[in-house]
């Protein structure tokens, strides 16, 4: 039997019903093999990143316990956004533009991993407040691999613009 490993995923949507997306999305990641989520954060809105000529985001934080590897789990979560219609093939020449929904695997552990694909700590989270907000709302102690404390990181960044639902 695998060890079981605290995850933290990144949820997003701006597309469609955003917040049925996210929710969705939640229940499909409680419902993956040998993995619950075992917190979530509330539903924020969020400004555009990135791209800003496209409609606001839906943005939460799950904080999962897994036995699966990172990149099994990964695959999962890709899977679960063509479930929701993203085709992240169809949207690679707009690499922050609008979509059905977002998954990203932000934290794994205390892993680092640098492989084709799979970045973990995702290479860009202690420079998000819109997935650093609701990941501090269920994981205020978590600590980024190589940043701090993402509470730390958080506490010194402009967040105005983020709006609990």
């Amino acid at each position: 039997m695998s060890a079981r490993v605290q995850a933290c995923v990144g949820l997003g949507a701006n597309l469609g019903d955003a917040v049925a997306a996210v929710q969705g999305a939640l229940q499909a990641l409680d419902a993956l093999p040998d993995t619950r989520v075992i917190s979530a954060s509330r539903l924020y809105r969020t400004p555009a990143w990135g791209k800003t000529d496209q409609p606001a985001f839906v943005n939460a934080a799950a904080l999962l316990e897994t036995t699966l590897d990172a990149r099994t789990l990964l695959d999962q979560m890709l899977q679960i956004e063509r479930d929701w219609g993203r085709d992240r093939a169809g949207d690679g020449s707009d690499r922050w533009g609008a979509r059905t929904l977002d998954l990203d695997l932000l934290l794994y552990g205390d892993a680092a991993i640098d492989e084709p694909g799979l970045r973990v700590p995702h290479p860009h989270l202690h420079e998000r407040a819109f997935a650093l907000v609701p990941m501090v709302e269920i994981a205020p102690d978590i600590v980024i691999p190589g940043h701090g404390r993402a509470s730390d990181i958080v506490a010194a960044m402009v967040t105005g613009e983020i709006h609990a639902l």
